[in-house]
């Protein structure tokens, strides 16, 4: 098949990863080359891929929530344009098939006469895309399919999307093989440094529970690491940084429990599985999808989301057997995902399409 992934502009797909939707997009990409299909990745420039690469934003745009309301709007329009640009490029593309990967609004009513999967990476509360889909004009198109991440998240969009699809998130798990121990009394975190991610209240809950506490990845909100998370540093609490993606196996080993605390409905975590896959057992707040990625023995999750109840499943978690934690994360193969993709994919375009040369 000849594919159009579609990703968002706001952060290249590249390592160190923004987040889990760039390394799903760049694994994604990789995987569907290595299969054998012509990918076409349109991204912002500087993203790296087995796949050709449409560059459509400059690698040094950086959009930000500090702006002023002028200049957010401003940039938000820039990051539009090029969406738009890149649906023009689709459509003179004669590709088979869109995989939209994006957060953009603008596949649901710009891309109706084109066959198109959309992975839903987020909670049903994008406003642009919401307010498209809740217009009471809207219908579906007939040649586009949904899927997202979790049960938990498909909620939500079952009520704006028909037969919205769970495929959840894979990584691959023979790469998770970390060649270091855990160290006793090492709890680690990681994800993006923004209010949501909850970091503030791990670091309080680790504090809390008696543990020494490391953390890794990008600060996406400055003033949030300067207000709340700098003043908690200290000889106990170490900031590592933004690793690269190959760097985290050992990381999440070397602790001995993992911290995930979201303070939204997280539509999957992916550091759970790949903290899962590292062997190491997870302490997480109830929020979003994570009862789902624990299972009945990968991790324990707290009662409430206050720093003590946090800080009760971090010692509860510390007993147990990393095995468990292990055993947990091979719901979650990236093969199966892949394969689950390509399905809704070969369904949507059944017939292979014949290129002249």
């Amino acid at each position: 098949m000849r594919i159009a992934l579609l990703s968002h502009m706001h952060h290249p797909i590249a390592e160190p990863y923004e987040g889990g939707t760039e390394a799903h997009t760049a694994m994604l990409a990789d995987e569907l080359v290595a299969r054998g299909h012509d990918v076409t990745l349109f991204a912002k420039d500087g993203s790296v891929s087995d796949a050709d690469i449409y560059p459509l934003v400059p690698k040094d745009f950086e959009f930000t929530n500090l702006a002023s309301p002028l200049v957010r709007k401003q940039q938000q329009g820039f990051l539009a344009e090029a969406v738009h640009h890149s649906i023009e490029a689709i459509h003179d593309g004669e590709f088979d098939v869109v995989l939209n990967n994006s957060l953009s609004s603008l596949p649901f009513s710009s891309m109706r006469e084109l066959p198109m999967l959309t992975v839903l990476h987020t909670p049903a509360n994008l406003d642009d895309v919401t307010a498209i889909v809740s217009r009471p004009n809207w219908t579906p198109s007939p040649l586009h399919r949904y899927v997202t991440v979790s049960e938990s998240n498909a909620r939500g969009w079952r009520g704006l999307l028909p037969e919205v699809d769970v495929v959840p998130n894979g990584i691959k798990l023979d790469r998770w093989q970390p060649k270091v121990a855990h160290t006793p009394g090492l709890a680690v975190w990681g994800a993006r440094i923004t209010r949501e991610k909850g970091l503030h209240l791990a670091i309080d809950a680790a504090r809390s529970a008696g543990m020494q506490f490391e953390f890794a990845g990008p600060v996406s909100r400055q003033d949030y690491f300067d207000t709340e998370i700098a003043p908690r540093l200290g000889t106990d609490v170490r900031y590592r940084g933004h690793l690269p993606h190959r760097e985290l196996a050992d990381f999440f080993a070397s602790g001995e429990v993992f911290v995930s605390s979201p303070l939204w409905e997280e539509p999957f975590g992916l550091t759970v599985v790949e903290a899962l896959a590292s062997g190491t057992p997870v302490a997480a707040l109830p929020n979003g999808a994570v009862s789902e990625l624990l299972g009945e023995r990968g991790g324990c999750m707290s009662r409430s989301t206050d720093a003590a109840a946090l800080a009760s499943a971090i010692t509860r978690a510390r007993r147990i057997d990393r095995s468990e934690a292990l055993a947990a994360s091979r719901r979650f193969d990236f093969g199966g995902m892949v394969d689950a993709y390509e399905l809704v994919l070969a369904d949507l375009c059944p017939v292979p399409v014949e290129r002249s040369a």
